[in-house]
């Protein structure tokens, strides 16, 4: 799944759902949680199986942000956004394994009352909170239909009561420990927002600094936001042409019985010409 960034649109606005057919981000998320007024939640929800069918016939990866289980509407969420062509769920507010298999089955539930093959909709829980990030790994183990997670920024600093500052240092070990739940179970790391609109140089420094941590994508706030971070999580054409150089110098190495090889002045072995190829495959997948 090609996920290097996700755009959060509120599903209450048809001007906003139209705009973001035309922007070039991976996936669009239509948030029915923060963005959305308590009083026009029902409604919004009776709107959705149309921007899910306007956003698929524009070719896009369809996502929808639900409410937290805490304020008692995810249930009725569900019920208006499980439907044939809706490819995942942003689930907020995870936070602990119990909460992902409640939701999980009610999400089995949505999947068989509306048509759609059950372990259809995947699930991209939010990180948000201290204790969120002490059970990142036991939240990522309680469904299989679990793709990757991503980070809650803003919510994880009002919890620990610390400013959001343009370095994110604040943010670091959150990201430190995501990153690796995700790695060793083969899921997506996802960064949270860059909260700062028209700072497109602070909001590609940031993207760059996750892609180099391990991150695979990033959400976003404003489709002006869609470009660059594409380009940050995308690789470059010098990084295609060392990456080239590398597995055909270390291919031609190996035929003639040898496990490493010299390339542009470093030691090459499996590890890097395995790191290389991967990146060679990234390449390859963006521009099919």
């Amino acid at each position: 799944m090609l996920a290097r960034t996700l755009l959060f649109v509120p599903a209450n606005r048809d001007n906003m759902v139209a705009r973001a057919a035309q922007t070039p981000a991976d996936v669009i998320t239509l948030d029915l949680e923060d963005s959305v007024p308590a009083s026009e939640k029902e409604s919004t929800r009776a709107r959705l199986k149309e921007a899910i069918t306007s956003l698929k016939a524009a070719g896009k990866t369809v996502h929808v942000r639900v409410n937290s289980l805490e304020t008692g509407l995810t249930k009725d969420d569900l019920a208006a956004a499980i439907m044939p062509g809706l490819d995942g769920l942003s689930f907020p507010k995870a936070e602990a394994a119990s909460d992902i298999r409640e939701v999980d089955v009610l999400i089995r539930q949505q999947e068989m009352h509306n048509g759609v093959r059950p372990g259809t909709v995947l699930l991209f829980p939010q990180i948000e909170s201290a204790k969120a990030v002490l059970r990142c790994e036991e939240i990522a183990r309680a469904s299989s239909r679990i793709a990757g997670l991503s980070m809650g920024g803003e919510d994880y600093t009002a919890d620990l009561g610390v400013p959001r500052t343009p370095g994110g240092v604040e943010l670091e070990y959150i990201r430190r420990v995501m990153v690796h739940v995700c790695i060793a179970y083969k899921m997506l790391p996802l960064d949270g927002i860059w909260p700062v609109l028209g700072d497109i140089a602070g909001l590609t420094a940031e993207a760059r600094y996750a892609r180099s941590i391990g991150f695979k994508g990033k959400y976003l706030i404003h489709p002006e936001q869609a470009e660059p971070v594409n380009a940050a999580f995308s690789p470059t054409a010098e990084e295609i042409a060392a990456a080239r150089r590398i597995v055909e110098a270390f291919d031609e190495a190996v035929k003639q019985g040898h496990a490493s090889v010299r390339v542009d002045g470093k030691m090459v072995d499996v590890p890097v010409a395995k790191r290389a190829q991967a990146l060679l495959d990234l390449a390859a997948s963006l521009s099919a």
